[in-house]
């Protein structure tokens, strides 16, 4: 038997955090970035096409700030189900189809921004294609071409020695007040979790998918506050920190078990 490794954060942390934001909407370089700078906070920001190069210079001097552009598909198909997907349903695509998504967003970033994406997000949290006995899944394709790539709406925090990183949950912390945000972080703080946050817009708490700027900013002053033991960092960062360490945990536990099939061989 073996006994779970415990993974260890930096600087004596106890909980992970990571801060992301989906769509490149306006209100996230006009609200959200300025109170992260402020604190030093680095987040991620999952970027479609559109809005990343109408605004270039920003998120140039985004990801100039130490934040991070990670991959949201070229044209953010979902399910048919939603009314205004029209003719972009998952339901329609092939793995094809979303390799190009992925390509051509990836293609896009590095030809405004200079950076390949390392990260990706799932469009609504949605990781299918196609329907009935045609349906698949297409995770190992994010997983081919991303270091990590993050669901939405996950239901918890992610314990570090478990999570699959292809499928990283993210919580939503849209309209949400601070004391709800610091109660999921005392919650993974009791695993020595890490808690994703996702938001979209960034400004007056009370409007449709917006986290409160007031929250963010609490939320940042806290995460920043050395008393308070949180690793805040972006997605990536800390993403690539548990794969490094899970897959050292893999390597020991591969060496001891060859140790102990030797020991009963009595070599």
């Amino acid at each position: 038997m073996f006994s779970e490794p415990v993974f260890t954060w930096p600087n004596d942390a106890e909980v992970g955090l990571s801060i992301t934001f989906d769509d490149a909407r306006a209100s996230q370089l006009d609200v959200a970035v300025p109170v992260l700078d402020a604190f030093e906070i680095g987040a991620t920001f999952f970027v479609l096409p559109q809005p990343l190069e109408q605004r270039a210079d920003d998120w140039r001097a985004v990801l100039a700030a130490g934040h991070e552009i990670g991959n949201h598909t070229a044209t953010h198909p979902c399910t048919r189900n939603f009314s205004f997907i029209g003719k972009n349903a998952l339901e329609a695509y092939s793995i094809d189809d979303m390799e190009w998504e992925i390509l051509h967003r990836n293609e896009r970033i590095v030809q405004c921004c200079g950076v390949n994406p390392i990260v990706f997000a799932y469009p609504c949290g949605q990781t299918y294609i196609g329907c009935g006995t045609h349906t698949r899944s297409y995770v190992p394709l994010v997983s081919k071409h991303f270091a990590a790539a993050r669901g939405f709406p996950g239901e918890r925090h992610n314990l570090p020695a478990r999570c699959n990183l292809d499928q990283v949950f993210g919580c939503p912390f849209d309209n949400l007040p601070f004391e709800a945000v610091l109660a999921m972080i005392n919650t993974a703080r009791e695993e020595r979790g890490w808690l994703v946050l996702v938001g979209h817009d960034a400004g007056d708490g009370r409007q449709r998918q917006t986290v409160d700027e007031k929250t963010l900013k609490m939320l940042c002053e806290y995460a920043a506050d050395p008393r308070n033991r949180v690793c805040a960092d972006t997605f990536g960062a800390l993403a690539i920190d548990i794969h490094n360490w899970q897959a050292e945990q893999r390597r020991k536990k591969r060496a001891l078990e060859y140790q102990r099939r030797r020991r009963k061989k009595g070599i």
